[in-house]
Protein backbone atom coordinates (compact mmCIF):
# COMPACT_ATOMS: atom_id res chain seq x y z
CA UNK A 1 0.00 0.00 0.00
CA UNK A 2 0.98 3.48 -0.63
CA UNK A 3 -0.18 6.53 1.15
CA UNK A 4 0.03 9.77 -0.48
CA UNK A 5 -0.12 13.24 1.21
CA UNK A 6 -0.61 16.41 -1.28
CA UNK A 7 0.34 19.69 0.50
CA UNK A 8 0.89 23.01 -0.94
CA UNK A 9 -2.41 24.37 -2.24
CA UNK A 10 -4.22 27.78 -1.33
CA UNK A 11 -5.29 30.74 -2.72
CA UNK A 12 -3.05 33.11 -5.34
CA UNK A 13 -3.25 35.73 -8.25
CA UNK A 14 -3.86 34.79 -11.44
CA UNK A 15 0.22 35.18 -12.81
CA UNK A 16 1.46 33.82 -9.71
CA UNK A 17 2.84 30.26 -8.51
CA UNK A 18 2.76 27.72 -6.19
CA UNK A 19 4.38 24.64 -5.30
CA UNK A 20 2.65 21.44 -4.56
CA UNK A 21 4.16 18.26 -2.56
CA UNK A 22 3.07 14.72 -2.49
CA UNK A 23 4.88 12.92 0.19
CA UNK A 24 4.43 9.23 -0.02
CA UNK A 25 4.85 6.30 2.51
CA UNK A 26 3.95 3.07 3.02
CA UNK A 27 6.91 2.15 -0.28
CA UNK A 28 9.48 3.67 -1.83
CA UNK A 29 8.15 5.15 -4.85
CA UNK A 30 11.22 5.43 -7.37
CA UNK A 31 10.04 2.52 -9.31
CA UNK A 32 6.22 3.92 -9.58
CA UNK A 33 5.09 6.38 -11.95
CA UNK A 34 3.11 8.93 -10.76
CA UNK A 35 0.99 11.77 -11.54
CA UNK A 36 -1.18 14.92 -10.89
CA UNK A 37 -4.11 15.27 -11.98
CA UNK A 38 -7.02 18.11 -11.35
CA UNK A 39 -10.86 18.29 -10.82
CA UNK A 40 -12.66 21.61 -11.28
CA UNK A 41 -16.18 21.93 -9.52
CA UNK A 42 -18.29 20.42 -12.08
CA UNK A 43 -16.02 18.51 -14.23
CA UNK A 44 -14.42 15.49 -14.29
CA UNK A 45 -10.76 14.50 -13.23
CA UNK A 46 -8.06 15.54 -15.66
CA UNK A 47 -4.34 14.67 -15.91
CA UNK A 48 -1.79 17.45 -15.66
CA UNK A 49 1.15 15.85 -15.42
CA UNK A 50 3.22 12.68 -15.15
CA UNK A 51 6.40 11.49 -14.78
CA UNK A 52 7.76 7.96 -15.27
CA UNK A 53 10.09 5.77 -12.82
CA UNK A 54 13.40 5.66 -12.48
CA UNK A 55 13.94 3.06 -14.66
CA UNK A 56 12.04 4.27 -17.02
CA UNK A 57 14.33 7.36 -17.42
CA UNK A 58 12.13 9.62 -15.49
CA UNK A 59 10.08 10.85 -18.66
CA UNK A 60 7.67 13.52 -17.73
CA UNK A 61 4.46 14.25 -20.15
CA UNK A 62 2.31 17.20 -19.56
CA UNK A 63 -1.40 18.34 -20.85
CA UNK A 64 -1.29 20.91 -23.21
CA UNK A 65 -2.70 22.97 -21.27
CA UNK A 66 -0.07 23.05 -18.39
CA UNK A 67 2.85 22.85 -20.78
CA UNK A 68 5.28 25.48 -20.39
CA UNK A 69 4.04 26.56 -17.22
CA UNK A 70 3.81 23.65 -14.58
CA UNK A 71 7.16 21.33 -14.19
CA UNK A 72 6.68 17.76 -12.64
CA UNK A 73 9.58 16.25 -10.38
CA UNK A 74 10.41 13.81 -7.88
CA UNK A 75 12.73 14.00 -4.94
CA UNK A 76 13.42 10.12 -4.50
CA UNK A 77 15.60 10.83 -1.32
CA UNK A 78 12.30 11.94 -0.12
CA UNK A 79 9.70 9.81 -1.65
CA UNK A 80 7.99 13.04 -2.61
CA UNK A 81 6.84 14.35 -5.94
CA UNK A 82 6.70 18.03 -6.75
CA UNK A 83 4.33 19.79 -8.97
CA UNK A 84 6.08 23.35 -9.84
CA UNK A 85 3.12 26.15 -11.12
CA UNK A 86 3.83 29.47 -12.57
CA UNK A 87 2.01 31.72 -14.71
CA UNK A 88 -1.22 30.73 -13.18
CA UNK A 89 -4.96 31.29 -14.21
CA UNK A 90 -7.81 31.75 -12.64
CA UNK A 91 -9.00 28.25 -15.39
CA UNK A 92 -6.15 26.21 -13.12
CA UNK A 93 -8.56 26.70 -10.67
CA UNK A 94 -9.28 23.14 -8.75
CA UNK A 95 -8.62 20.44 -6.78
CA UNK A 96 -5.14 18.71 -7.03
CA UNK A 97 -4.29 15.19 -6.70
CA UNK A 98 -1.35 12.98 -6.44
CA UNK A 99 -1.21 9.34 -7.70
CA UNK A 100 0.77 6.59 -7.73
CA UNK A 101 0.94 3.66 -10.66
CA UNK A 102 2.30 0.34 -10.26
CA UNK A 103 3.29 0.47 -13.71
CA UNK A 104 6.72 2.60 -14.55
CA UNK A 105 4.97 4.50 -17.45
CA UNK A 106 3.32 7.55 -16.39
CA UNK A 107 -0.19 7.44 -18.14
CA UNK A 108 -3.05 9.88 -18.84
CA UNK A 109 -6.29 8.45 -17.58
CA UNK A 110 -7.00 8.07 -14.29
CA UNK A 111 -8.16 4.23 -13.99
CA UNK A 112 -3.97 3.51 -14.82
CA UNK A 113 -3.74 4.97 -11.30
CA UNK A 114 -3.60 2.26 -8.42
CA UNK A 115 -3.29 5.02 -5.31
CA UNK A 116 -4.70 8.78 -5.03
CA UNK A 117 -3.94 11.49 -2.36
CA UNK A 118 -7.02 13.40 -0.93
CA UNK A 119 -5.99 16.68 -2.80
CA UNK A 120 -5.04 19.85 -2.12
CA UNK A 121 -7.27 23.05 -3.23
CA UNK A 122 -5.72 25.40 -5.30
CA UNK A 123 -7.63 28.82 -6.26
CA UNK A 124 -6.35 31.38 -8.72
CA UNK A 125 -8.34 34.78 -8.48
CA UNK A 126 -8.35 37.37 -11.52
Amino acid sequence: QVQLIESGGGLVQAGGSLRLSCVASGRTISEYAMGWFRQAPGKEREFVAGISSIRSGDSKRYADSVKDRFTIARDNAKNTVYLQMNSLKPEDTAVYYCAADRTPIAHMIVGAYDYWGQGTQVTVSS
